[in-house]
């Protein structure tokens, strides 16, 4: 049976907004997405609705050919799943998938982790807020602090995932990605 993968994506696109946020965190990414496969042509997350509006956020379906996506820092870390776990994913991804009008950006929330206080809105996630939601829903990982709290760090600490990229998203897009990541012999073995 051939192994499945699922990837997580972080990024310092340069946006003001990720300055603003890097000031406080000290961190060299402060936006998670997840993504189904290596060409990261699914990729979703909570983040701006409309590229040039920073203030308008909710589930998105993220495309890398974005400009701020193209100029971003980037890490991507690799975690196998069995089928029961891919397939609890892509249920909860259907949920946010099946009305992305009814979620927004939980803006309020990024102040509760400052303060280090959860702050819980109905249908309201920050990126990292959500992709910790639909890891634990997906039996994938577990948390040991509530999901308001967890930030892109945090995610990155799992030891489930593997470290696969690290540098300019626009140096591995799609078509060389896989390429790329066997180069660099960061793998024993072809995600």
């Amino acid at each position: 049976m051939r192994k499945k993968y699922i990837y997580l994506l972080f990024t310092n696109t340069g946006t003001l907004f990720t300055k603003a946020i890097r000031l406080y965190t000290k961190a060299s990414y402060n936006h998670a997405s997840i993504a189904l496969d290596l060409s990261l042509k699914e990729m979703y997350s909570f983040g701006r609705k409309y590229p040039r509006n920073p203030f308008l956020g909710g589930f998105v379906k993220e495309e890398t050919q974005e400009s701020f996506f193209q100029r971003a820092d980037c890490s991507i870390y690799a975690c196998e799943i069995s089928a029961e776990q891919e397939q609890r994913l892509k249920d909860s991804l259907s949920l946010f998938m099946s009305s992305p009008e009814n979620y927004h950006y939980n803006f309020i929330g990024l102040f509760g982790v400052m303060f280090n206080k959860p702050i819980h809105r109905k249908n309201a996630y920050f990126c990292s807020q959500f992709i910790a939601y639909i890891l634990a829903e997906a039996a994938i990982a577990s948390f040991h602090k509530p999901f308001e709290l967890i930030t892109p760090q945090d995610l990155q600490q799992l030891p489930e995932l593997t470290l696969i990229y690290q540098g300019k998203l626009q140096d591995v897009m799609p078509s060389r990605l896989r390429a790329s990541i066997i180069k660099e012999g960061n793998v024993s073995f072809p995600y």
